[in-house]
């Protein structure tokens, strides 16, 4: 009887040396070709110390009332609804860089007070709007 010959296990072995340098070359290359990109800030020191003094005058508001039966008043003096872009230039006129503050009681029509936030911001004239003090609802 004849024996047979054992063969021994022939595993496959991968050798990892040529991937490991593929690896690290094509690594070498993305780094080398990469662009870096300037990222832009904030410059977040406060500015110099100035030795002019500080503007102590401030440019006044311009109040615009509107009560309960929409009756409109320009810094207390009372005038119509389309009167009131031309009261408001007049005073900035003596004032150019002053703000028009839209105090409307809760019971005014939403109307009015629409139609001088629209005639103020139409004209570049800048404008707020406040509930007027002492409304109790």
């Amino acid at each position: 009887m004849r024996r047979r010959k054992q063969r021994g296990n022939d595993q496959a072995e991968v050798n990892m040396t040529p991937m490991l340098d593929i690896v690290f070359i094509l690594l070498i290359f993305f780094i080398v070709t990469a662009t870096f990109l300037q990222e832009q800030g904030f410059d977040m020191r406060p500015p110099p110390p100035s030795d002019e003094p500080p503007n102590t005058e401030s440019n006044p508001v311009i109040l615009v009332q509107i009560d309960a039966e929409n009756r409109v008043f320009v810094n207390q003096r009372s005038t119509s609804e389309d009167r009131v872009l031309a009261s408001v230039q007049r005073i900035r006129a003596e004032a150019p860089n002053s703000a028009v503050l839209i105090e409307p009681n809760n019971e005014a029509e939403t109307g009015t007070v629409a139609l001088i936030w629209d005639d103020m911001r139409s004209n570049g004239i800048p404008v707020s709007i406040q509930r007027q003090q002492g409304d109790g609802n």
